[in-house]
């Protein structure tokens, strides 16, 4: 692999493009080493503190990883670095809790309506029997929080990834973490859990006759509920805390 020489005195910022662009042709892939620091150096006609800088800066956007003892690995968490930013932001953000929980259904209520019809036209015989297990599991753990949960969100990735569109998995990955999250507090209100299997289950009937009209409705009314939930779990939780 060769490297333009740098020469303006940014040297780190086109250190990075260059990696960056690299890695985004397909040049690079994940698993690939880097090579050495003293290495990249030489190649860049720069020095070892640009090198390290540009390292530091392709680590942040989760394209890379300096491993102790292996060397500097090509990897592919810009997925993790999305959901981690995502989740700061939903934390720090000016609205507050409430907002937050607002701002959450709100995404979901322009992305999963859309995403629930096209996997229903898209849907394999894999897809839906995945759908399946998942609507088995959360029957069975109606009662345990961290098992219906999981169940929960395989659901929706399996939806997601229905679709057969690598970018809707891509968009629907970082907010894993706060529909987890979302979703605890859901499961403890009144009938939570089971509501949502009626959705849940309504759902899968419409992927499985591969009826798209039939599945975004079904997502539509799924999203309602969840508004509900998550205001009532809300106003508990405030109620608690006065």
């Amino acid at each position: 692999m060769t490297y333009i020489p740098v020469q303006t005195t940014k040297l780190f910022e086109q250190i990075t493009e260059q990696i960056e662009q690299q890695i985004l042709r397909g040049e690079l892939q994940s698993g690939d080493r880097l090579p050495t620091e003293r290495e990249l150096a030489d190649q860049f006609h720069a020095s070892r503190t640009a090198v390290r800088e540009a390292m530091k800066i392709l680590a942040q956007k989760g394209l890379i990883e300096m491993r102790p003892g292996r060397g500097t690995i090509v990897i592919n968490s810009t997925s993790q670095a999305l959901r981690e930013s995502l989740g700061l932001m939903m934390r720090v953000g000016r609205h507050g809790q409430h907002g937050s929980s607002r701002d959450l259904v709100e995404v979901r209520e322009i992305l999963e309506p859309e995403i629930a019809s096209l996997a229903a036209a898209r849907a394999t015989d894999e897809d839906v029997a995945d759908l399946r297990r998942a609507v088995e599991t959360m029957d069975a753990h109606l009662s345990d929080a961290d098992a219906f949960i999981m169940a929960d969100n395989f659901f929706h990735q399996v939806l997601a990834r229905a679709t057969q569109n690598a970018l809707i998995l891509t968009l629907i990955d970082p907010i894993m973490e706060l529909l987890s999250e979302q979703r605890k507090q859901i499961f403890s209100v009144q009938g939570g859990p089971q509501r949502g299997q009626s959705h849940h289950k309504q759902l899968l009937d419409a992927v499985s006759r591969h009826d798209s009209e039939a599945a975004r409705t079904a997502m539509h009314a799924h999203l309602r509920q969840v508004r509900t939930d998550a205001t009532a779990a809300q106003t508990r939780n405030d109620d608690e805390k006065g």
